[in-house]
């Protein structure tokens, strides 16, 4: 059984060693690369101010945190949560080391003792070099609907990150489809000659090409980015 957890954080500014912290943590479960319906979504009070710059993006105020619960009171259950999964996480080193300030600040070893970590960021940026990598960028190139994301959120990230990631990912995993024959078929096959059958190769028209290209134009197009095909 592979586990996996897809996480997403907003935090309160860009950099936890000048104190910011975490405001909201997402994630979700993954088992062999179907979701199990589990997740983990908490509010945290930061006790601190919020940045003006960090609002614009999450939409998350302080007056909206205050009665949230703070790091200490969720540790527990975070850390059960995710506990011998492998994290999946766009851009892993800005989250991890939000995660890590936080628990170090509880006396709590770093995250890496716990869960292995996959960044989807790096994923990205090896699979489509010189290509925009982030979440709205992949969205648009997975063909994933992102058309409810007005402002960042912690879960809808987490969730839009997973179908994104399976689609990055689709081609490593098996169809699962049985293909043994049943002993019925195997006496109906050893009873009948093989036959040998020429395979025809079917060509594309001219008009076919045509669509083709057309086709990719608009795919380069909504993607704003360099289809490399």
């Amino acid at each position: 059984m592979t586990r996996q957890v897809v996480l997403d954080t907003e935090t309160t500014g860009l950099d936890p060693a000048l104190g910011h912290r975490i405001i909201e943590i997402g994630a979700l479960e993954l088992v062999n690369r179907r979701a199990t319906g589990a997740t983990f979504h908490v509010y945290l009070n930061p006790q601190r101010d919020i940045d003006a710059g960090a609002v614009a993006v999450h939409g998350l105020t302080n007056e909206f945190l205050a009665d949230k619960p703070c790091f200490a009171h969720v540790v527990r259950e975070f850390l059960e949560f995710v506990e011998g999964a492998e994290l999946v996480i766009h851009n892993a080193p800005f989250d991890v080391g939000f995660l890590d300030a936080e628990l170090r600040r509880l006396d709590e070893g770093p995250l890496a003792r716990h869960c292995a970590v996959r960044d989807t960021l790096r994923m990205a940026r090896e699979m489509h070099p010189g290509q925009k990598n982030s979440l709205d960028a992949l969205c648009r190139r997975y063909q994933v609907d992102n058309s409810g994301r007005n402002f960042h959120g912690a879960l809808l990230d987490a969730q839009l990150l997973a179908e994104v990631y399976l689609a990055m990912t689709r081609g490593q995993e098996t169809l699962g489809i049985d293909v043994t024959p049943s002993r019925a078929d195997m006496g109906s096959m050893s009873a009948q000659p093989a036959r040998r059958r020429s395979l025809k190769v079917p060509r594309a028209t001219e008009r076919e090409r045509a669509a083709h290209v057309a086709y990719l134009q608009a795919l380069a197009k909504d993607c704003a980015d360099v289809v490399p095909w």
